[in-house]
């Protein structure tokens, strides 16, 4: 079967992420009988450089007649001095208001192989470490009205939500919690923000629909603090769109590095955007030095949530513990420890596809 990708490089180490990524997805197609057919197109601020904006329409327009789009990322310094609305940034947040997707999933895994590599105590850590994070994506502050006035001595980011946004995420995530653990923690700061007690009310209100699930309420600094003191209480998280962003980061860094986490971002049926959840890193792009896995397990998100393919993805994830289980490290979890040895982005994306050929 063919499967049409819309494959978005970005910048900074995001083509050399995306094409580590885009080789296992070949190896996939190649093993499966799967035909991957990418269309390389411009966003962020490649885009901004090459044709003055951020989200070219052509870019747009593909990734609307795609099946799903890969993003590497977007962004650097070099384009830091431009307002707002015309950032590298502003790609991705159109990407996600046009395309609908209004579910964001940040699964936050601990290897095995990786424990030492957490900033935190075995003891701490428990048996093991797996959170889904659900971020609701489109709405929220970085949607909501915004300005600079009184001749820029001030300015203000509005943070709104409607009931039927904050019904669509809690939907979303009590549905992830039900085929996980059944229970799911709703982050808000409901005793300071009345967006926070109207999103609480609605999570309540959906809650009733499933009886079999352990719902908790938390303040999100609260749940920040619990997260690095006692992580294994989470199973489920449901946040809105910036407490998401940051508790999703916090929680990449328990499972040792940024560069592990992959994202899923979904909308109605089966269309969704992946992307691994690190920024550009303009520090080491074409360094051969940035972690490929985010990448190439979004992918294997691609594979199980718009294609159904839940062999495949077993296959990419289990080609990923295969390469951490033989000791090879990318610079961001390599600890000197005995039996590691130091790879690139280019040779670990080689040795997962490899390991999905040998498998």
């Amino acid at each position: 079967m063919n499967y049409k990708i819309a494959v978005i490089p970005g910048d900074g180490i995001g083509p050399e992420v995306v094409g580590a990524a885009t080789q296992v997805l070949d190896r996939v197609g190649e093993k499966f009988g799967h035909t991957f057919i990418g269309q390389t197109l411009l966003a962020g601020g490649c885009a901004i450089d090459a044709c003055g904006k951020a989200l070219p329409d052509e870019t747009l327009a593909a990734c609307k007649q795609s099946d799903a789009v890969l993003l590497g990322a977007v962004g650097g310094p070099m384009w830091d001095t431009l307002p707002g609305a015309a950032r590298p940034e502003q790609a991705l947040l159109s990407l996600r208001k046009e395309l609908a997707l209004f579910a964001n999933l940040r699964p936050a895994i601990l290897f095995e192989e990786l424990i030492s590599a957490s900033p935190l105590k075995p003891e701490i850590i428990g048996e093991g470490l797996d959170i889904l994070v659900v971020r609701e994506l489109t709405g929220g502050i970085y949607f909501g009205d915004k300005g600079i006035k009184d001749g820029g001595k001030s300015a203000y980011d509005v943070e709104e939500y409607s009931e039927e946004e904050v019904r669509r995420i809690a939907q979303t995530a009590f549905s992830m919690a039900d085929k996980r653990g059944k229970r799911l923690a709703s982050v808000d700061k409901a005793n300071v923000l009345e967006s926070s007690r109207l999103w609480r009310r609605v999570v309540g209100e959906i809650a009733a629909q499933y009886p079999q699930i352990s719902l908790s309420h938390m303040y999100v600094d609260n749940a920040a603090m619990q997260l690095v003191c006692a992580p294994g209480q989470f199973d489920v998280i449901l946040t809105s769109n910036i407490f998401g962003d940051i508790l999703s980061d916090e929680a990449s860094m328990i499972t040792g590095s940024i560069g592990m986490l992959p994202s899923a971002s979904l909308t109605y049926g089966n269309f969704g955007m992946y992307e691994p959840i690190h920024g550009s890193a303009p520090d080491i792009a074409g360094l051969d030095k940035a972690n490929p896995m985010a990448a190439v397990l979004s992918v294997a998100m691609m594979l199980r949530y718009t294609f159904g393919l839940k062999e495949e993805a077993n296959a990419v994830e289990e080609a990923v513990k295969a390469v951490l289980a033989k000791g090879y490290r990318t610079p961001d979890i390599y600890r000197k420890a005995d039996g590691e040895t130091l790879i690139g982005t280019k040779e670990a994306g080689k040795r997962i596809a490899d390991e999905i050929m040998d498998s």
